[in-house]
């Protein structure tokens, strides 16, 4: 308890020091924008040429804000706005007293290369979110939404708009122009949206900006600027329809006798996205057949401690407004909505007999998905989520008949999310609510829940202009389901209610329903001077389960942090900026155990050179895992200490490159963990990269857990000497034809393999000691049968196995490439030429690493897919 008491001390100082000086207020700038009325509007070349842009006045007047923040710029910029009722149109004027030096790097959208200027515009003037255009020299367009007060940037929202630049002797031009339909706004007479731009100085790595923004201030939309003289606009209920036909050929080694591997499959899919602005603020969204196909590989992994694996969405569905959805409650991947798991793999895997051969789909059909989403006038955001999955089958052929097993059902899911902004944009209230619901039809399925619902609300306060908060959150969960589904999950990696010395949880069998909480507490200084500092508390308890729709990696946990850090304000000696940053945690279970004390010190430094030194130290004197035995009693890891350095070279340079080593180990050299990554770019000319990130990691660890078995109806938990040695690369190349057109290639070799000795079963699995807390198999005991590729283990060496052990080696390799041409032959409308090859084998664990990129990549038929998908964007 001492460690709570020590926390709730810590509280109320931070309390106690929210009666210190307030966050200081910078005047905000205002910029009064005329209609254009009669004129005719701007032709969007990036001349500047157009009368109508006499109608109103230029602002400049830019501040820098890096380095140097509140000093003058090397070179000024100045910018225009005027609207009518359909578009806002904005002119860039940014001066240059060399401009053959500006540089126009291409690259695919968002890459924010070369010189570019930027627009951000809050049209909800709500201080937390805002829209975001920028330009580069190039001409290429970069665009995304920025949420939680500029915490967050999504770049994924790819909305139409049009860019055009110009080079002349005063330095470049740009002008834009964007739909009012792509912004949402109210239908207020007269607004005022916040405004703020950037410019990027690329040859000294400046930012200068329109509205000045102290680097101690408490976020970044809170402090933007303001745009007036909006009077008079229609809000612009925007109807757009986006159909799209896909066809692809996959090829791959045939399977002789194999129905289901014929060497080739051919597919012709098309299907419809649509968007309705029900008002100005709202929007649904409607997709029917969606093509979910085209997800970016997710990167190769291999796990060993069992948890599941968290992955970014890049769905463009589930992109769009994600933050009006998002309710992460606890550590950052646990969140009430993961929408991976709307469309992903099949849950049932059936048996087949020998001789028999089974094809199952590789995702769950989405049949439909509509989407509710928005933010009004008055600061409600509201978001409603639906979508059907279908049935999925696995088709089993044998002896010339095929039969058909459901492994998926008819699945319902709902997500639904409210969020009220009050206090002056100060404060908000929320609350999100989950539902799925599936048919199970089959007993096939009764491992799965029939039911699952989560509930939560949330809260937030920040006062003194922001420099000290207060949020919180609180949620609930039931699923529902069948004995065996309910015996499954409280068995699960999750929750492991069978751990033989958790006196506080017990598996019932009888269970057909589980209720959990969970929850937040944070408090902490976020803004003015160089110190910011907060403390949480947060907990899940045994039964919280979210795994249905949303996403939680471990439950039955209390966890307190505390978080200190410091950052220079003004560039010093051979420094840019320096961030220093000191944390401890806390890990308690909910019987009360002491499960981990962690302490961590970094440094991020930024040379005057554009230089960057990341330094990290770990220390965890305590170290328990309720989950490494899966199941098995609450194990002790040794004392640890992990140590990081990441440096990274100028990044404006053709040729840049990073290096990086990571490294852990356990006290008597129990486990260690080392990682060497590197990274080269190399841009010879403006419309060509080339990347190579190759990384290659050793894990060596005495006592990794293996599996579970019993003798004379007693527990065995067997562990062993783990050496795993990982080797990956990454390989892209980006060829730029123009800003609309461009070629990309990823490749990926993934190879991994661990092979295991000295094996022993745990005996006292606290002990201080790591040697202690097994006993290691001698020779008498443990013998390899290479006929069942197997350990024969006879504990008690009477000359008869008591259980066996499968060979735990392993060797994973992969490799994942992707060629892709894309066309955006008008705003919002593509083409895609897609070549994707894939190999995925198991190795032989006795060959080394690079022997096996050879016979299991280089050696083996890829299975091919070639892909042509078009879209058109139609608006109303």
């Amino acid at each position: 308890m001492i460690y709570y008491k020590n926390t709730l001390i810590l509280l109320l100082f931070f309390f106690q020091l929210s009666f210190g000086q307030l966050a200081p207020k910078v005047a905000k700038k205002v910029y009064t924008t005329k209609p254009l009325g009669a004129l005719a509007p701007p032709i969007i070349d990036g001349l500047l040429t157009d009368e109508s842009w006499n109608i109103v006045d230029w602002t400049g007047d830019y501040i820098e804000n890096l380095p140097d923040e509140n000093t003058a710029p090397i070179e000024q910029t100045k910018f225009k706005i005027v609207y009518d009722n359909e578009f806002i149109y904005f002119a860039f004027k940014c001066y240059d007293k060399d401009p053959k030096g500006i540089v126009k790097r291409l690259s695919r959208r968002d890459g924010f290369e070369g010189d570019w200027i930027e627009i951000n515009i809050s049209s909800h003037n709500d201080q937390l979110t805002s829209f975001s255009f920028a330009g580069s020299a190039a001409g290429v367009k970069s665009d995304g939404f920025i949420s939680d007060n500029g915490k967050t940037w999504d770049g994924n929202w790819n909305p139409i708009w049009y860019l055009k630049t110009n080079i002349d002797d005063e330095g470049w031009t740009a002008e834009i122009k964007i739909p009012l339909s792509q912004l949402k706004f109210s239908d207020a007479p007269d607004q005022v949206w916040g405004l703020q731009s950037t410019r990027r100085y690329f040859r000294t790595e400046e930012r200068s900006v329109w509205q000045r923004i102290p680097l101690d201030a408490p976020g970044w939309v809170s402090e933007f600027g303001e745009l007036r003289g909006l009077v008079g606009l229609s809000p612009q209920r925007q109807i757009e329809v986006q159909p799209f036909v896909l066809s692809k050929l996959e090829t791959y080694p045939q399977e002789l006798g194999n129905p289901f591997k014929t060497g080739n499959d051919f597919k012709l899919n098309g299907g419809l996205d649509a968007k309705i602005g029900v008002t100005n603020d709202l929007t649904l969204n409607l997709t029917i057949n969606p093509d979910f196909g085209q997800v970016e590989a997710d990167p190769s992994t291999i796990v060993l401690d069992g948890f599941q694996v968290f992955f970014d969405e890049r769905r463009p569905f589930f992109v769009e407004n994600k933050n009006i959805f998002n309710y992460s409650f606890a550590d950052d991947q646990d969140n009430l909505f993961y929408s991976r798991r709307i469309g992903r793999n099949p849950n049932g895997q059936p048996n087949i007999p020998n001789g028999a051969f089974m094809s199952i789909p590789n995702n769950t059909t989405i049949l439909g998905a509509a989407k509710f989403s928005g933010k009004t006038k008055n600061g409600w955001s509201i978001g409603i989520l639906e979508s059907v999955t279908n049935k999925e089958y696995a088709k089993i052929q044998q002896n010339d008949q095929t039969n058909k097993v459901l492994v998926e059902p008819l699945t319902n899911y709902l997500v639904a999310r409210v969020q009220k902004d009050f206090n002056n944009r100060n404060s908000y209230f929320g609350t999100a609510f989950t539902a799925t619901n599936r048919n199970l039809e089959t007993d096939f399925l009764n491992f799965m829940h029939t039911s699952a619902y989560t509930a939560g609300i949330d809260f937030m306060h920040n006062w003194k202009n922001r420099k000290y908060y207060f949020k919180s959150n609180m949620v609930a969960s039931k699923v529902l389901g069948s004995e065996e589904a309910i015996t499954a999950t409280q068995r699960n990696m999750t929750h492991l209610f069978q751990r033989t010395d958790a006196g506080h949880l017990f598996v019932d069998p009888t269970r057909t329903s589980l209720t959990g909480t969970g929850g937040k507490f944070e408090l902490g200084k976020a803004s003015v001077g160089n110190w910011r500092y907060k403390g949480i508390i947060i907990w899940r308890s045994p039964e919280l389960e979210l795994n249905d729709i949303g996403f939680l990696r471990q439950a039955d946990e209390i966890k307190q942090s505390a978080f200190l850090s410091y950052e220079t304000l003004k560039p010093f000696g051979h420094f840019r900026k320096i961030t220093t940053n000191f944390e401890q945690l806390s890990y308690f279970d909910f019987e009360g155990n002491y499960n981990k004390m962690q302490y961590t010190i970094g440094a991020d430094l930024v040379l005057k050179n554009n230089w960057s030194v990341v330094v990290s130290a770990i220390y965890k004197p305590v170290n328990y895992s309720n989950s490494i035995l899966q199941g098995g009693p609450r194990f002790r890891y040794s004392e640890e200490f992990f140590k990081s350095i990441n440096i990274t070279s100028d990044t404006r340079k053709k040729l840049k490159y990073n290096f990086a080593i990571y490294d852990t180990k356990g006290k008597n050299n129990s486990f260690s963990y080392t990682e060497f990554a590197t990274g080269i770019t190399y841009q010879p000319v403006n419309a060509f990269t080339l990347a190579f990130t190759p990384s290659l990691s050793s894990n060596k660890n005495k006592l990794q857990y293996i599996t579970q078995t019993s003798f004379n109806t007693d527990a065995r938990y067997i562990t062993a000497n783990l050496d795993q040695n990982t080797l990956s690369a990454s390989i892209r190349l980006d060829y730029n034809i123009n800003p609309n057109l461009t070629i990309q290639y990823y490749g990926q070799p993934f190879i991994s393999r661990g092979r295991y000795n000295d094996f022993n079963r745990v005996i006292n699995p606290t002990a201080f000691f790591y040697g202690d807390r097994v006993s290691l198999f001698d020779s008498n005991q443990i013998h390899f049968n290479e006929v069942k590729n197997s350990y024969q283990i006879d504990e008690d060496a009477n000359g008869i196995t008591d259980y066996s052990i499968h060979n735990p080696d392993f060797a994973f390799v992969q490799f994942r490439s992707n060629l892709v041409a894309r066309w955006e032959y008008i705003p919002g409308s593509e083409i895609f030429l897609v070549w994707s090859q894939g190999i995925t084998s198991n190795g032989d664990a006795s060959e080394n690493l690079f022997t096996e990129l050879n016979a299991q990549i280089l050696g083996r038929k890829p299975t091919n897919t070639f892909l042509i998908k078009m879209t058109y964007r139609f608006m109303f």
